[in-house]
């Protein structure tokens, strides 16, 4: 065999090699945030981060700021141990709560009285920057389920 006709087969070996090892790599490269999202079937769904009126951080005002997030599946989920946090650190921790099938939920800065549509931080601050800041959706093992980034220097 001549050196010329091995060098084609050595070319279309290696191609083939490395169309396979992409192959591969593909579900693995595509784990970020909407990959989790998809596999937990829970998304934040809306951000009010600046409440509307005076920010007088009266209750009104504070509940008037709120995260929502979407059951996208047809099953109830278990949001026991599950956290939501801003870019400071501010962390929410869900408790006894079940998302129904195809629900919303409305996580409101305030003080107020959990229902299955809304539940409290009861904070007495507000916790989401109106100008900047990033919403982050974790499950109860701290795994990545949604983020949500809006203002400057974030992608929407």
């Amino acid at each position: 065999m001549s050196a010329s006709s091995i060098t084609p087969r050595v070319a279309a070996t290696f191609l083939a090699a490395g169309a396979v090892v992409s192959a591969l790599a593909l579900p693995a490269s595509a784990d970020d945030g909407h990959y989790r999202q998809r596999q937990a079937g829970v998304e934040i769904s809306a951000v009010q981060a600046d409440s509307p009126g005076r920010d007088d951080r009266s209750n009104r005002s504070l509940n008037a700021e709120w995260v929502e997030i979407t059951n996208t599946t047809r099953r109830s989920i278990d949001l026991k141990g599950w956290t939501l946090r801003d870019e400071q650190n501010n962390r929410y921790r869900f408790g006894d709560v079940r998302l129904q099938g195809g629900a919303t939920l409305r996580i409101h800065t305030g003080s107020g009285r959990d229902t299955r549509r809304d539940v409290f931080q009861n904070r007495r601050d507000y916790v989401w920057d109106n100008r900047s800041d990033t919403a982050t959706l974790r499950d109860e093992h701290g795994r990545t389920v949604d983020t949500e980034s809006w203002g400057r220097h974030h992608r929407h």
